[in-house]
């Protein structure tokens, strides 16, 4: 699975003002990305705001993002839910030709057990031969998939390829690492995280941060990979500042607000999101103008 070491980014959906999706400005984000050193693309996670985007709106802009593209870079698809069935349906419904994995996030709200965990993702497993990446990220979903259940999951289905995981916990990190199959991938889903993981064995990230700063983050993913301490932590300690800035409130504001700086895309959210306060679009626009 090399197509998914490295650095992925989880793009944003641009709106505009009436918060009708600007597919132009996604065409500028894909494009400025896949010129800037990404290595991958991850289409309707999260980040995306996919909880308030209609299935319409999700197909136009994997059709948008799969033509702009072109088989430049890998592409990973969200799909994923608390109706196991539903997200079933759609890995078994859907035109998966032009996507190269899925990213699935653990079952949010419901709080299953870990045996709750596994048979979703054993269902998931089994209704698609697409490579998967499962997605912890418990500060979202109120529960936390353990060492145990992921590295079950990664033993029993060959799809079952990754992990992003998003805990903000270094040692359910090294964890993964050290007891996961071979081959098998830890990515981390936390950009201030990203770099000591990959370092300790990890494949990479998958980042919101990473989107705005392709060129910087891909750069210190890659000195990560190859072991240069040094030369990484450099790159690191210059983005400390904008990774904090850009989850000080919510995401995807804060991303936005620095894609709005950088002249790629407006700073509009949907509800129940807002955009980011003007103190925090004041310290990162100050961000953005000094950085170097």
């Amino acid at each position: 699975m090399q197509e998914f070491i490295g650095t992925g980014v989880a793009l944003i959906t641009p709106f505009k003002e009436d918060l009708s999706v600007d597919f132009d400005a996604l065409i500028k984000l894909v494009n400025f990305n896949i010129e800037n050193g990404t290595n991958y693309l991850v289409i309707n996670g999260t980040t995306a705001e996919s909880a308030t985007i209609t299935a319409e709106e999700k197909q136009k802009i994997i059709e948008v993002i799969v033509k702009t593209n072109n088989n430049r870079l890998p592409l990973v698809l969200g799909v994923g839910g608390n109706n196991t069935l539903t997200v079933v349906e759609e890995l078994k419904t859907r035109d998966l030709s032009n996507i190269d994995g899925i990213l699935s996030v653990a079952p949010y709200y419901s709080k299953p057990t870990q045996e709750g965990f596994y048979q979703h993702f054993k269902a998931i497993a089994e209704a698609t031969e697409k490579p998967i990446i499962l997605y912890n990220v418990p500060g979202r979903t109120a529960k936390n998939m353990d060492v145990a259940t992921t590295i079950r999951l990664a033993k029993d289905f060959k799809n079952i390829v990754g992990v992003k995981e998003a805990g903000n916990n270094t040692q359910q990190y090294l964890g993964l690492i050290k007891n996961k199959p071979a081959g098998f991938l830890v990515i981390s889903g936390d950009d201030d995280l990203a770099l000591g993981v990959t370092l300790a064995g990890g494949s990479g990230v998958i980042s919101v941060i990473g989107q705005a700063y392709p060129k910087e983050f891909s750069t210190m993913i890659n000195h990560g990979l190859e072991g240069n301490n040094k030369e990484g932590y450099n790159i690191h300690f210059k983005m400390m500042d904008i990774i904090d800035y850009i989850f000080e409130e919510n995401n995807p504001a804060g991303i936005k607000t620095v894609l709005q700086e950088l002249n790629i895309c407006k700073n509009e959210v949907r509800l129940p999101l807002v955009k980011a306060t003007h103190e925090l679009q004041s310290k990162i626009a100050n961000f953005v103008s000094n950085y170097k």
